[in-house]
């Protein structure tokens, strides 16, 4: 493995598809003490991603986030939400996450909201618009923008032209995880080599 590299893990979907969030603290527990310690500094970010048809309920996503543990066996965990419904572009849903040091996800995509702001330590995002008839997924000027975006969020800058919900935190560094899924997922390593020939 390359100096640098980091496992993302993705959550159990038994701790964040179900209808009441803040119960799912068995799941939790489980899932983070399974060894994921064992990786050590390999360990990079836990995703928890949401059902589309999960809402925004305060106190319900309020006791989830409570749920998450900021260690295991002594290893630092980062935790990564990703809600999918369009009620979490909410400011209420932003300043949640940031008073718990969780990250949301950026998604790139036509079916799902994005929401840019900045919460957690790192910064985690899937672009999910790849296309089949271009050998590298994206244009060479999209992936020249996305590049650039990068850079930017590991500066710790809020970008432009992206729908942010609250009002940007200061500028402080950040680790950027990039993803390519969906869309043509046959062109998603292309794109990913790609964009990391112009970091």
């Amino acid at each position: 493995m390359p100096d640098g590299f980091r496992f993302a893990i993705k959550g159990s979907r038994f701790g964040s598809n179900r209808r009441k969030l803040g119960e799912a603290g068995e799941v939790v527990e489980r899932f983070c003490g399974q060894g994921l310690s064992e990786l050590g500094d390999k360990l990079g970010p836990i995703l928890w991603q949401f059902m589309a048809t999960k809402k925004f309920e305060p106190d319900d996503f309020r006791a989830f986030l409570a749920l998450l543990p900021s260690k295991a066996a002594g290893v630092p965990l980062r935790h990564v939400v990703e809600p999918r419904h369009e009620s979490f572009r909410d400011p209420a849903f932003v300043e949640m996450a940031r008073a718990a040091g969780v990250a949301i996800a950026f998604a790139d995509a036509e079916e799902f909201p994005c929401i840019a702001d900045l919460s957690g330590e790192l910064v985690y995002a899937r672009l999910q618009r790849s296309r089949a008839e271009v050998a590298t997924g994206y244009p060479a000027a999209e992936l020249d923008r996305w590049a650039e975006v990068a850079k930017g969020w590991a500066r710790g800058e809020s970008p432009e032209g992206f729908p942010y919900v609250a009002k940007p935190p200061k500028p402080r560094a950040r680790e950027a995880y990039v993803f390519f899924t969906s869309g043509a997922k046959e062109r998603n390593p292309a794109a990913a080599e790609a964009l990391i020939g112009r970091l």
